[in-house]
């Protein structure tokens, strides 16, 4: 009942203001479970999807987005509830990972739509990563369900990483064939498997948004990318140290 209240007003709100065109609608099967495996460009990745499907599709989304006091605490739970966000708690021993695939395989195992971001993150730079050979392949593996590749387009664009006002214009979805791994359900303890699985998917992600693939996880490209920002600014600063230095000697030859 939220649900369908929070779609049509969400999703008829994004689909009148953007106008995201679509291609591949009927590679969703109209019912039982399938796994939707998308690139991650923005925040709004997760909302516009659901926005162009006809069935509810849920994502995961960190437990603190629901359980926040007060009454901004209150209403943000029940947005992300109404667009078919699922909690997951981060603690325990191995954190979010379990957590999300436990949930995965709850939806999955109650006929839905699961949808998830193999990178694990949004991509620092529109480029796309080497997907995670956990969350994804491991729900496919356990259930059995087919995974259906998907491609955000421009969504970066309309709202980049800390921008929060989203600029209007058009991102386009396009939605793959689905692919089959059942030969391989069972086998979701074995890291080759699950790591074949993985880049097959990513590989179908790749020609449906025509991004360059970079063989790194996307962590890691954040995480030197925030070095190498670093570094330049250390650089600027010891520059700026030394032109200041150096003013101050010529200043003090000139006075004598």
């Amino acid at each position: 009942m939220i649900y369908g209240a929070m779609k049509f007003s969400i999703g008829g709100s994004l689909k009148l203001a953007f106008r995201p065109w679509v291609e591949g609608l009927e590679n969703i099967p109209e019912r039982g479970p399938a796994i939707l495996a998308s690139n991650h460009l923005s925040f709004s990745d997760s909302f516009f999807l659901p926005a162009v499907l006809d069935r509810k599709v849920t994502f995961i989304a960190k437990a603190e987005y629901f359980t926040s006091p007060g009454v901004k605490g209150k209403l943000t739970a029940a947005f992300f509830k109404g667009v078919g966000q699922l909690p997951v708690d981060r603690s325990g021993a191995r954190g979010a990972g379990e957590a999300a695939i436990r949930a995965g395989i709850q939806v999955i195992e109650s006929g839905n739509l699961f949808g998830i971001y193999p990178e694990g993150t949004r991509s620092p730079d529109g480029r796309l990563y080497r997907g995670k050979p956990g969350g994804l392949a491991r729900v496919a593996l356990a259930t059995g369900a087919p995974v259906i590749p998907v491609a955000m387009i421009d969504t970066e664009k309309i709202q980049p990483p800390g921008q929060v006002v989203p600029k209007l214009m058009r991102p386009g979805i396009r939605i793959g064939k689905p692919l089959d791994f059942s030969r391989y359900q069972g086998m979701d303890g074995d890291r080759f498997i699950l790591r074949s699985v993985t880049d097959e998917v990513m590989y179908e992600i790749m020609k449906l948004s025509g991004q360059e693939y970079v063989d790194i996880y996307a962590t890691a490209a954040k995480r030197q990318i925030a070095d190498e920002a670093k570094a330049r600014a250390e650089e600027a600063k010891r520059e700026r140290k030394q032109a200041a230095a150096g003013n101050g000697n010529g200043t003090e030859r000139s006075g004598a």
